[in-house]
């Protein structure tokens, strides 16, 4: 953990391209300049050309650093300029499926094809209607697309393009044999996009087993973003963290906190005892509906709630704009959770804050 005192300036990153200059789709140029992106990020500049010239792709970055329109881009104008082709996308979360969607049609707009999204914890039926049609692009959880395939709704046999999104927290939940499965089932002569923000021995297995001479790029220059001032909030023996959680969510300059509970229960509990208190905060865990989670994803967003407290399931991926602090109320498991929980603020190029409460005994 580390304070940011800047004290020196970190070279700033000139990138090699222009989103003008790469060889893509002419409406799919206008649709990214239209968003407002110009100059892409260090891994959409290093990873679009390979992916581009149809290269497999490993892609190490940070969380928050531009990795969906990394792949997003290529990948549309593969599919319009190879009608027919497929892409398969697989993520770790609902919430993070659905994201990618919204990019995908941002992105896509006008360009005549469509995607969807096949995640647990919504009704299958209509995923299933929407698979009759076809979709250029399938995003979904390794659960729920295993679960189309068992039941006959999803034929891989016509993708000849996949990407793994967020690997490493596919493996953390307990997906490999799921991932494994699901491959398999894919032409052995597809192009693979796959993207971590850690390498363990685990994803090297499965780069080896699933991808052909891949192009590595690491654009991992530290763990945690320079933007996010880290530190501990230390209770005092006898004292309750929740009353201290209160006192500085009343703080005005707490405007948007992002908090990190342990237990699915204990989240729920938290976000109803704030609301009590008149702290207009909603909730997300494994245990809420997928429509329930999106809902209140989107108060949140939308700044008609100001505190989100959650579970690890929205500490990766989850691009919530202007988050003012993540506050880990109970400490995470691992080092790597603590790295993609404070990646929630200090994203692009805002400041962030994350604390720690640490019980002192």
């Amino acid at each position: 953990m580390n304070k940011t005192v800047v004290t020196t300036e970190e070279p700033v990153f000139v990138p090699e391209h222009k989103f003008a200059d790469f060889d893509i789709n002419l409406h799919l140029k206008k649709n990214i300049e239209g968003r407002g992106y110009e100059l892409p990020t260090p891994i959409q500049d290093k990873a679009i050309p390979h992916a581009l010239l149809g290269q497999d792709v490993v892609g190490l970055a940070e969380t928050g650093t531009g990795k969906t329109a990394a792949f997003l881009i290529p990948l549309i104008d593969k599919v319009m300029k190879q009608k027919g082709d497929r892409v398969l996308i697989m993520a770790p979360t609902r919430e993070l499926a659905v994201q990618i969607e919204k990019e995908l049609a941002g992105f896509a707009k006008g360009l005549g094809f469509r995607g969807m999204v096949a995640v647990g914890g919504a009704n299958i039926g209509p995923q299933i209607s929407q698979l009759r049609h076809e979709p250029a692009f399938v995003i979904g959880t390794p659960g729920r697309l295993k679960d189309l395939m068992e039941r006959r709704a999803l034929d891989l046999s016509g993708f000849s393009t996949v990407v793994l999104d967020e690997a490493d927290r596919m493996l953390d939940m307990g997906f490999i044999d799921d991932m494994r499965m699901i491959l398999a089932k894919m032409n052995k002569e597809r192009h693979t996009l796959f993207f971590s923000a850690t390498m363990s021995k685990e994803i090297e297995r499965l780069i080896g087993e699933f991808l052909s001479s891949p192009v590595v790029i690491s654009v991992k220059t530290r763990d945690t973003s320079k933007n996010i001032d880290q530190d501990v909030v230390r209770i005092p023996r006898g004292k309750d963290k929740f009353d201290v959680l209160v006192e500085l969510l009343q703080n005005r300059d707490f405007s948007r906190v992002l908090v990190f509970g342990r237990t699915k229960f204990g989240v729920e509990k938290l976000a109803k005892a704030l609301s009590r208190l008149h702290i207009h905060a909603e909730s997300i865990h494994g245990n809420k509906t997928h429509s329930n989670r999106i809902r209140a994803l989107e108060a949140f967003k939308a700044g008609k709630v100001s505190v989100l407290v959650a579970t690890d399931v929205a500490a990766r991926g989850l691009d919530i704009p202007a988050v003012s602090h993540v506050i880990n109320f109970d400490l995470p498991s691992t080092y790597e959770d603590y790295v993609h929980r404070i990646g929630r603020t200090g994203r692009a190029s805002l400041k962030g804050r994350a604390l720690t409460f640490v019980q002192e005994r």
